[in-house]
Protein backbone atom coordinates (compact mmCIF):
# COMPACT_ATOMS: atom_id res chain seq x y z
CA UNK A 1 0.00 0.00 0.00
CA UNK A 2 1.26 3.52 -1.08
CA UNK A 3 2.54 5.71 2.23
CA UNK A 4 -0.43 8.44 2.88
CA UNK A 5 -0.27 11.98 1.33
CA UNK A 6 1.30 14.83 3.17
CA UNK A 7 -1.37 17.61 1.91
CA UNK A 8 0.86 20.09 3.76
CA UNK A 9 -2.15 21.94 4.98
CA UNK A 10 -1.61 25.08 6.89
CA UNK A 11 -2.14 24.55 10.44
CA UNK A 12 -3.53 28.02 11.01
CA UNK A 13 -6.22 26.40 8.49
CA UNK A 14 -6.53 23.03 10.36
CA UNK A 15 -9.65 23.23 12.66
CA UNK A 16 -9.57 23.39 16.24
CA UNK A 17 -11.96 22.10 18.68
CA UNK A 18 -12.90 24.98 20.45
CA UNK A 19 -14.42 26.32 16.80
CA UNK A 20 -17.11 23.49 16.75
CA UNK A 21 -19.71 22.61 18.90
CA UNK A 22 -19.30 18.68 18.23
CA UNK A 23 -16.56 16.18 19.37
CA UNK A 24 -14.14 16.91 16.15
CA UNK A 25 -11.54 14.60 16.82
CA UNK A 26 -14.06 11.62 16.97
CA UNK A 27 -15.63 12.96 13.77
CA UNK A 28 -12.87 13.13 11.84
CA UNK A 29 -11.06 9.86 12.74
CA UNK A 30 -14.31 9.16 10.57
CA UNK A 31 -12.33 9.60 7.34
CA UNK A 32 -9.95 7.21 6.12
CA UNK A 33 -7.11 6.74 3.34
CA UNK A 34 -8.51 4.60 -0.03
CA UNK A 35 -5.58 3.27 -2.00
CA UNK A 36 -6.56 1.32 -5.23
CA UNK A 37 -5.06 -0.29 -8.20
CA UNK A 38 -6.38 -1.02 -11.61
CA UNK A 39 -5.38 -3.14 -13.86
CA UNK A 40 -3.22 -1.48 -17.05
CA UNK A 41 -6.06 -3.00 -19.34
CA UNK A 42 -9.07 -1.75 -17.83
CA UNK A 43 -10.93 1.45 -19.30
CA UNK A 44 -9.96 4.01 -17.06
CA UNK A 45 -6.40 2.85 -16.44
CA UNK A 46 -5.14 5.41 -19.22
CA UNK A 47 -7.11 8.30 -18.27
CA UNK A 48 -6.97 8.10 -14.34
CA UNK A 49 -4.33 5.96 -13.35
CA UNK A 50 -3.57 2.11 -12.80
CA UNK A 51 -2.95 3.70 -9.14
CA UNK A 52 -5.45 5.99 -6.99
CA UNK A 53 -5.53 7.37 -3.72
CA UNK A 54 -7.36 9.66 -1.75
CA UNK A 55 -9.88 9.45 1.27
CA UNK A 56 -13.26 7.81 2.39
CA UNK A 57 -15.99 8.28 5.06
CA UNK A 58 -17.59 5.37 6.84
CA UNK A 59 -21.19 5.67 6.69
CA UNK A 60 -22.01 2.11 8.27
CA UNK A 61 -21.33 -0.04 11.22
CA UNK A 62 -20.62 -2.69 9.13
CA UNK A 63 -17.63 -1.29 7.65
CA UNK A 64 -19.32 0.86 4.68
CA UNK A 65 -17.76 3.56 3.15
CA UNK A 66 -18.40 6.23 0.94
CA UNK A 67 -15.71 8.03 -1.91
CA UNK A 68 -16.21 9.65 -5.06
CA UNK A 69 -16.26 6.73 -7.51
CA UNK A 70 -12.92 7.98 -9.70
CA UNK A 71 -10.89 6.34 -6.99
CA UNK A 72 -12.51 2.74 -6.97
CA UNK A 73 -13.75 2.26 -10.26
CA UNK A 74 -12.57 -0.87 -11.99
CA UNK A 75 -10.39 -1.30 -8.89
CA UNK A 76 -8.92 -4.61 -8.66
CA UNK A 77 -7.68 -4.32 -5.27
CA UNK A 78 -8.19 -1.64 -2.28
CA UNK A 79 -6.34 -1.13 0.63
CA UNK A 80 -8.15 1.23 3.48
CA UNK A 81 -5.98 3.23 6.13
CA UNK A 82 -7.59 3.77 8.94
CA UNK A 83 -7.35 6.86 11.72
CA UNK A 84 -5.01 4.61 13.62
CA UNK A 85 -2.61 3.00 11.27
CA UNK A 86 -4.07 0.03 10.67
CA UNK A 87 -4.43 -1.66 7.51
CA UNK A 88 -7.59 -3.68 5.95
CA UNK A 89 -8.74 -5.22 2.60
CA UNK A 90 -12.00 -4.18 0.92
CA UNK A 91 -13.68 -4.35 -1.65
CA UNK A 92 -15.67 -2.54 -4.29
CA UNK A 93 -19.76 -2.60 -3.49
CA UNK A 94 -20.79 0.04 -5.93
CA UNK A 95 -20.35 2.71 -8.54
CA UNK A 96 -22.51 5.43 -9.56
CA UNK A 97 -22.79 7.18 -12.52
CA UNK A 98 -24.83 9.77 -12.17
CA UNK A 99 -24.22 10.88 -8.84
CA UNK A 100 -20.25 9.73 -8.68
CA UNK A 101 -20.14 7.84 -5.56
CA UNK A 102 -18.81 4.56 -4.58
CA UNK A 103 -19.14 2.50 -2.20
CA UNK A 104 -16.31 -0.02 -0.43
CA UNK A 105 -16.32 -2.49 2.30
CA UNK A 106 -13.92 -3.61 4.80
CA UNK A 107 -13.00 -7.35 4.72
CA UNK A 108 -11.97 -7.33 8.16
CA UNK A 109 -12.69 -5.24 11.11
CA UNK A 110 -12.58 -1.63 11.63
CA UNK A 111 -12.85 0.05 14.67
CA UNK A 112 -13.58 4.21 13.20
CA UNK A 113 -16.93 5.60 14.14
CA UNK A 114 -19.51 6.25 11.57
CA UNK A 115 -19.81 9.64 10.15
CA UNK A 116 -23.64 10.79 10.56
CA UNK A 117 -24.98 11.91 7.22
CA UNK A 118 -26.85 15.20 7.31
CA UNK A 119 -28.32 17.37 4.61
CA UNK A 120 -26.80 19.20 2.05
CA UNK A 121 -29.95 20.85 1.25
CA UNK A 122 -29.75 22.60 4.85
CA UNK A 123 -25.66 23.95 3.75
CA UNK A 124 -25.79 27.73 2.69
CA UNK A 125 -23.27 30.21 0.90
CA UNK A 126 -21.24 31.59 3.70
CA UNK A 127 -21.40 28.44 6.14
CA UNK A 128 -18.94 27.45 7.93
CA UNK A 129 -18.10 23.84 7.26
CA UNK A 130 -14.95 21.36 7.14
CA UNK A 131 -13.55 19.35 4.46
CA UNK A 132 -11.41 16.54 5.98
CA UNK A 133 -9.17 14.05 4.29
CA UNK A 134 -7.67 10.96 6.43
CA UNK A 135 -5.60 12.42 9.65
CA UNK A 136 -7.30 13.97 11.46
CA UNK A 137 -6.92 17.75 12.45
CA UNK A 138 -3.71 18.26 9.86
CA UNK A 139 -5.80 16.68 7.31
CA UNK A 140 -8.76 18.91 7.67
CA UNK A 141 -9.09 22.81 6.35
CA UNK A 142 -11.82 24.75 7.95
CA UNK A 143 -13.57 26.52 4.88
CA UNK A 144 -16.95 27.60 4.04
CA UNK A 145 -19.97 27.59 1.47
CA UNK A 146 -18.81 30.08 -1.11
CA UNK A 147 -21.78 29.23 -3.70
CA UNK A 148 -24.22 26.33 -4.75
CA UNK A 149 -25.03 25.93 -8.22
CA UNK A 150 -25.03 23.44 -11.30
CA UNK A 151 -22.13 22.08 -12.17
CA UNK A 152 -21.61 20.16 -16.00
CA UNK A 153 -18.55 18.08 -16.02
CA UNK A 154 -16.56 17.50 -19.32
CA UNK A 155 -16.96 13.34 -18.79
CA UNK A 156 -20.59 13.88 -19.26
CA UNK A 157 -21.62 13.96 -15.98
CA UNK A 158 -23.72 16.35 -14.51
CA UNK A 159 -24.87 17.72 -11.15
CA UNK A 160 -28.39 20.06 -10.45
CA UNK A 161 -26.27 21.83 -7.66
CA UNK A 162 -22.98 21.17 -6.70
CA UNK A 163 -21.17 21.98 -3.76
CA UNK A 164 -18.44 24.83 -3.68
CA UNK A 165 -16.01 25.63 -0.96
CA UNK A 166 -12.93 27.37 -0.48
CA UNK A 167 -9.82 27.65 0.53
CA UNK A 168 -9.71 24.40 -1.16
CA UNK A 169 -8.74 21.49 0.22
CA UNK A 170 -4.98 20.09 -1.28
CA UNK A 171 -5.96 16.32 -1.50
CA UNK A 172 -9.46 16.78 -2.09
CA UNK A 173 -10.43 13.07 -3.54
CA UNK A 174 -13.18 11.92 -1.59
CA UNK A 175 -12.65 13.94 1.45
CA UNK A 176 -15.86 14.80 3.61
CA UNK A 177 -17.43 18.17 3.57
CA UNK A 178 -18.40 18.03 7.44
CA UNK A 179 -21.08 20.46 8.46
CA UNK A 180 -21.52 22.74 11.32
CA UNK A 181 -23.46 19.96 13.01
CA UNK A 182 -20.48 17.31 12.44
CA UNK A 183 -22.12 15.61 9.98
CA UNK A 184 -21.30 14.51 6.41
CA UNK A 185 -22.75 17.08 3.62
CA UNK A 186 -20.89 15.87 0.65
CA UNK A 187 -17.93 14.10 -1.07
CA UNK A 188 -14.67 15.85 -2.62
CA UNK A 189 -14.88 15.95 -6.21
CA UNK A 190 -12.44 18.29 -8.00
CA UNK A 191 -10.28 21.32 -7.49
CA UNK A 192 -11.78 24.30 -9.36
CA UNK A 193 -10.84 27.49 -10.26
CA UNK A 194 -14.19 29.37 -10.43
CA UNK A 195 -14.79 33.53 -11.90
CA UNK A 196 -18.33 33.68 -10.69
CA UNK A 197 -19.96 36.39 -13.01
CA UNK A 198 -21.63 37.85 -9.99
CA UNK A 199 -18.73 37.59 -7.63
CA UNK A 200 -15.14 37.42 -7.01
CA UNK A 201 -12.92 34.41 -8.82
CA UNK A 202 -11.85 31.76 -5.89
CA UNK A 203 -9.63 28.24 -5.22
CA UNK A 204 -11.52 25.92 -4.21
CA UNK A 205 -13.33 22.53 -4.08
CA UNK A 206 -16.78 21.11 -5.61
CA UNK A 207 -18.50 18.86 -3.73
CA UNK A 208 -20.70 16.59 -4.71
CA UNK A 209 -23.77 16.95 -2.43
CA UNK A 210 -24.90 14.15 -0.03
CA UNK A 211 -28.28 14.45 -0.47
CA UNK A 212 -28.15 12.64 -3.67
CA UNK A 213 -27.31 9.01 -2.11
CA UNK A 214 -30.14 8.06 -0.67
CA UNK A 215 -32.00 7.75 -4.18
CA UNK A 216 -29.21 5.18 -5.27
CA UNK A 217 -27.53 3.67 -1.80
CA UNK A 218 -30.33 0.62 -1.70
CA UNK A 219 -29.81 -0.50 -5.08
CA UNK A 220 -25.95 0.54 -4.92
CA UNK A 221 -25.48 -1.67 -1.50
CA UNK A 222 -27.60 -4.61 -3.06
CA UNK A 223 -27.24 -4.85 -6.58
CA UNK A 224 -23.37 -2.88 -7.18
CA UNK A 225 -25.46 0.03 -9.34
CA UNK A 226 -28.52 1.69 -9.85
CA UNK A 227 -31.38 -0.30 -11.51
CA UNK A 228 -32.57 2.77 -13.75
CA UNK A 229 -32.18 2.47 -16.79
CA UNK A 230 -28.29 3.78 -17.71
CA UNK A 231 -28.12 7.02 -19.74
CA UNK A 232 -26.74 7.47 -23.43
CA UNK A 233 -22.95 7.39 -22.92
CA UNK A 234 -21.29 8.95 -26.23
CA UNK A 235 -17.48 8.49 -25.11
CA UNK A 236 -17.14 11.85 -25.78
CA UNK A 237 -15.10 14.62 -23.78
CA UNK A 238 -15.97 18.35 -24.47
CA UNK A 239 -15.33 21.52 -23.32
CA UNK A 240 -17.41 25.01 -23.22
CA UNK A 241 -16.30 28.89 -23.39
CA UNK A 242 -18.69 31.41 -23.99
CA UNK A 243 -21.97 28.86 -24.20
CA UNK A 244 -19.91 26.51 -27.74
CA UNK A 245 -19.47 23.37 -26.72
CA UNK A 246 -16.43 21.73 -28.77
CA UNK A 247 -14.96 18.50 -28.89
CA UNK A 248 -11.81 17.66 -27.29
CA UNK A 249 -11.05 14.51 -26.91
CA UNK A 250 -12.95 10.98 -28.01
CA UNK A 251 -12.76 7.60 -25.51
CA UNK A 252 -11.01 5.14 -27.46
CA UNK A 253 -13.23 2.69 -29.23
CA UNK A 254 -16.42 5.02 -27.75
CA UNK A 255 -19.67 5.14 -29.46
CA UNK A 256 -18.73 9.12 -30.59
CA UNK A 257 -15.03 7.80 -32.36
CA UNK A 258 -17.39 5.11 -34.20
CA UNK A 259 -19.43 7.77 -35.68
CA UNK A 260 -16.68 9.69 -36.56
CA UNK A 261 -17.15 12.32 -34.87
CA UNK A 262 -13.68 14.21 -34.31
CA UNK A 263 -11.69 16.42 -32.04
CA UNK A 264 -12.28 20.17 -32.62
CA UNK A 265 -15.96 19.55 -33.90
CA UNK A 266 -18.45 22.10 -32.56
CA UNK A 267 -21.56 20.81 -31.31
CA UNK A 268 -24.15 23.11 -32.06
CA UNK A 269 -27.56 20.79 -31.70
CA UNK A 270 -28.82 17.69 -30.35
CA UNK A 271 -31.95 16.29 -32.26
CA UNK A 272 -32.30 19.66 -33.74
CA UNK A 273 -32.77 21.40 -31.07
CA UNK A 274 -29.49 24.26 -30.66
CA UNK A 275 -28.23 24.11 -27.29
CA UNK A 276 -26.01 26.78 -25.50
CA UNK A 277 -23.70 24.74 -23.25
CA UNK A 278 -22.67 21.59 -21.76
CA UNK A 279 -25.84 21.09 -18.80
CA UNK A 280 -27.81 21.88 -22.30
CA UNK A 281 -26.44 19.19 -24.34
CA UNK A 282 -26.47 16.61 -21.75
CA UNK A 283 -30.01 17.61 -20.62
CA UNK A 284 -30.82 17.30 -24.74
CA UNK A 285 -29.26 13.70 -25.03
CA UNK A 286 -30.97 11.94 -22.04
CA UNK A 287 -34.09 13.40 -22.82
CA UNK A 288 -34.01 11.43 -25.36
CA UNK A 289 -34.23 7.50 -24.25
CA UNK A 290 -31.74 5.05 -22.16
CA UNK A 291 -28.45 3.88 -23.75
CA UNK A 292 -28.53 2.17 -26.94
CA UNK A 293 -30.63 5.05 -28.63
CA UNK A 294 -29.18 7.04 -32.12
CA UNK A 295 -28.27 10.82 -30.91
CA UNK A 296 -28.29 12.99 -34.07
CA UNK A 297 -26.31 15.72 -33.35
CA UNK A 298 -25.38 19.08 -35.46
CA UNK A 299 -21.56 20.26 -35.45
CA UNK A 300 -19.79 22.80 -37.69
CA UNK A 301 -16.94 20.86 -38.96
CA UNK A 302 -14.01 23.49 -40.94
CA UNK A 303 -17.00 26.00 -41.39
CA UNK A 304 -19.66 23.47 -42.72
CA UNK A 305 -22.85 22.27 -40.75
CA UNK A 306 -22.58 18.36 -40.98
CA UNK A 307 -25.73 15.80 -38.99
CA UNK A 308 -24.11 12.98 -37.07
CA UNK A 309 -25.80 10.44 -35.62
CA UNK A 310 -24.00 8.57 -32.78
CA UNK A 311 -25.52 5.52 -31.50
CA UNK A 312 -25.21 5.30 -27.83
CA UNK A 313 -23.69 3.18 -25.45
CA UNK A 314 -24.11 2.15 -21.78
CA UNK A 315 -20.87 3.13 -20.22
CA UNK A 316 -20.68 0.34 -17.95
CA UNK A 317 -20.50 -2.25 -21.12
CA UNK A 318 -16.96 -0.82 -21.51
CA UNK A 319 -15.81 -1.57 -17.87
CA UNK A 320 -13.83 -4.43 -17.17
CA UNK A 321 -15.25 -7.07 -14.02
CA UNK A 322 -17.02 -5.99 -11.67
CA UNK A 323 -19.06 -4.79 -14.66
CA UNK A 324 -21.06 -1.86 -12.82
CA UNK A 325 -22.39 1.14 -14.27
Amino acid sequence: MADTPAPSIDPASQPKPGQVSFDLDRTLSSVVFVHTKIPDNAYTASTLGPERAGHGVVIGNDGLILTIGYLVIEAESIWILDADGGVVEAHLVGYDQVTGFGLVQVLGRLQQPIMEIGSSAALQPGDPVIIAGHGGRQGAVSAEVVTKREFAGYWEYLLDEAIFTAPPHPFWGGAALVDSNGRLGGIGSLFVQHSPSDGDPFDGNMIVPIDILEPVLDDLTKYGCSQQAPRPWLGVITAEAEGKVVVAALANGGPAEQADLRVGDLVVGVGGAPIDGLAAMFRNIWALGDAGIDVPLTVYRDGDALSIDVHSADRGDFLISPRLH
